[in-house]
């Protein structure tokens, strides 16, 4: 399943740079990567980190939260259902094992000229819709085009695409508007290709079809899985593709072991985690440290029927920012001293001591976990040189003052760090009216706390009540799924819980996370309604390094420029993945070093099945 790891990941090809001059012939590679070489070469059989032999049975019962109301994988509107990654297939796919690497697969090989003016993909000829049908490079084209005209976020991502087409029989190429962005192909190696054939034409009824459209009509795709049944927002269930004809390619041997995959909908998280405990669904990500140093004194954990493990390859390849994040289109968060007095109001300490059990780090840069793109220190070196080169359009305590989270734990740190938070907010033109902070006016600063769900109340609640001491009206609404997912899309709020993940190579990306031309983009990720000069330039550094060592240097630049902004409140982090599940699945032993892969690599455990009480073998 593509997730986190299908858009925003980026990459300097250094290999596949070493090719000819736009007059010579092109050279073709059949891998990208930012190392200098890549792991596996042209002709290798499969993955290491796969179990060749794995069976291709058994059900996999996993749950969702809210619900779906199509099966449009493109549309910014809507519910998509999870699990249409499992369909649908782009033109390189990664390696688990290497950092950022990938390998063809809807395309077989890559080339482009030094200047990295353009890229052009030769199309794998095996490759094959279900129906039969070949996928093409004008499926690829009629895609991109798509992706662009009916997504936000592929539009800024692909900003500097300005053209696709087909220049041979099986050959797409994509050209740029600007030499030297590297990691234009790679980012184009993602992109997921949809059948043209079937979108244009018609159902069973005879309608038109139309990707411009919400449609709950099971879709045709290319990839190791279809629907085989689904109830609309309840339940949908894939299903192997017998003939599917990735299933000996050397990316494909040994993964997606699972005869089906189930998604079961719930609109409570708890209710969800007694269906797992009740041996309704097969997994539970744990995302709540008391649940798991609580909750898990049960018979079918204390019998060895449920395991849990904690992993670390997730994030071995990855930054992360997750905070309370303040809506700048609204005029209350457009002062910085504002948005600075209110982390003081947050006592992290206090939370992480009484109900998250010591469990979390404290986030304090927005490519934590990645120490070699986050800051650190005072600015030094080449970060220094980009931070010059833009100094007028960034704070000046960036080359004077390092980052620091407000630090609290206990009442006398609290009352200090909020005395310095009414300080700041008097700065800013607030005063106490008896327990009311207002403004010049009399209007009190208040603001609402959007939540998704229950899991972030006791957080969002104890931060709230901090605030109330110092006069701010906080409220709280917790809202289900749908609705906060429409609330996100289209800036709806004052203040959310926000994350952003992060590659070890960022780039274009950067633009729908914190560049002016996504501020008003419903549907991007610029949650915090960022449009700034400075952090644009940075953006531009990064996307236009000349090398791996550049690029960690503008990275770091814009990191620190980010923080000093104080667009947020940072909160924490787990740098493992805690995964409960019931013992009828094993995996490869290691498991890849930059990924869980689950389900992907993971196969269903007859003997163990039959140990554990299960014996739905999803035939």
């Amino acid at each position: 399943m593509k997730t986190l790891r299908a858009i925003g990941l980026a990459v300097i090809a250094a290999l596949a740079f070493a090719t000819a001059s736009p007059a010579q012939e092109p050279v073709w590679h059949h891998a990208l990567s930012y190392q200098d070489t890549v792991k596996y070469p042209a002709d290798f059989a499969h993955f290491d980190y796969v179990n060749p032999d794995a069976p291709k049975e058994g059900l996999l019962r996993l749950g969702e939260m809210g619900g779906f109301d199509t099966f449009n994988p493109i549309l910014p509107q809507g519910e998509p259902a999870t699990g249409l990654g499992l369909i649908y297939e782009t033109l390189m796919t990664p390696s688990y094992d290497e950092v950022l690497t990938d390998y063809g697969l809807l395309a077989e090989a890559v080339s482009f000229p030094d200047d990295v003016s353009s890229t052009t993909f030769r199309m794998n000829p095996e490759a094959r819709w279900h129906d039969g049908e070949p996928v093409t490079a004008e499926d690829v084209v009629w895609s991109f085009n798509k992706a662009k005209e009916l997504n936000p976020n592929y539009a800024q991502y692909y900003a500097n695409v300005v053209g696709a087409e087909v220049t041979a029989p099986g050959e797409v190429t994509f050209t740029f508007d600007q030499t030297g962005n590297r990691e234009l192909p790679k980012i184009l190696g993602q992109l997921s290709v949809w059948p043209q054939h079937w979108w244009e034409g018609t159902d069973a009824e005879g309608n038109q079809r139309d990707l411009g459209k919400p449609t709950l009509e099971p879709p045709l795709g290319s990839g190791p899985y279809r629907i085989a049944d689904f109830n609309a927002g309840r339940n949908v269930t894939f299903e192997l593709v017998d003939d599917y004809w990735g299933a000996d390619h050397p990316t494909m041997v040994g993964t997606n072991n699972l005869r089906q995959i189930r998604y079961e909908y719930f609109l409570d998280l708890e209710v969800e985690f007694e269906a797992f405990k009740g041996d309704q669904i097969d997994a539970w990500a744990e995302n709540r440290a008391a649940r798991w140093a609580t909750a898990y004194d049960i018979p079918a954990v204390n019998e060895g029927r449920i395991v849990r493990d904690e992993f670390p390859n997730d994030y071995r390849d990855r930054g992360v920012m997750v905070g309370w994040g303040f809506n700048l289109r609204k005029p209350m968060f457009q002062d910085q001293r504002v948005r600075e007095a209110l982390n003081y109001a947050y006592d992290f300490e206090e939370l992480n001591r009484t109900i998250f059990y010591d469990q979390y780090q404290r986030i304090d840069s927005y490519f934590f976990g990645a120490d070699q793109l986050r800051w650190t220190g005072l600015p030094q070196g080449e970060e220094l040189e980009i931070l010059e080169s833009v100094r007028e359009l960034v704070p000046e305590d960036v080359f004077t003052t390092e980052y620091t989270n407000p630090v609290a734990g206990d009442q006398q740190k609290l009352r200090a760090n909020l005395r310095t938070a009414l300080n700041l907010l008097g700065e800013a033109g607030y005063s106490l009216d008896g327990n009311r902070l207002v403004d010049a006016n009399g209007e009190q600063l208040s603001f609402e706390i959007l939540l998704n769900g229950p899991t972030q109340e006791p957080n969002a609640s104890a931060w709230q009540k901090n605030l109330q001491t110092i006069g701010i009206d906080a409220t709280l609404r917790t809202v289900d799924s749908p609705q906060f997912i429409n609330r996100l899309r289209s800036f709806d709020y004052d203040v959310t819980y926000v994350a952003w993940g992060q590659s070890l190579n960022p780039g274009n990306e950067q633009r729908y996370f914190w560049g002016s031309s996504s501020k008003d983009e419903e549907g991007s990720q610029n949650y915090l309604g960022i449009a700034d000069p400075g952090i644009d330039a940075l953006i531009d550094k990064i996307i236009f390094a000349d090398d791996y060592e550049t690029l960690q240097a503008a990275t770091r630049a814009l990191d620190r420029v980010l923080m000093s902004h104080n667009l947020l409140v940072p909160s924490y982090t787990y740098l493992k993945t805690r995964l409960a599940y019931w013992n009828r699945f094993s995996h490869p032993d290691p498991l890849p070093e930059f990924a869980v892969a689950f389900p992907t690599v993971w196969w269903w455990d007859a003997e163990k099945a039959a140990a554990t009480g299960g014996s739905n073998t999803g035939d």
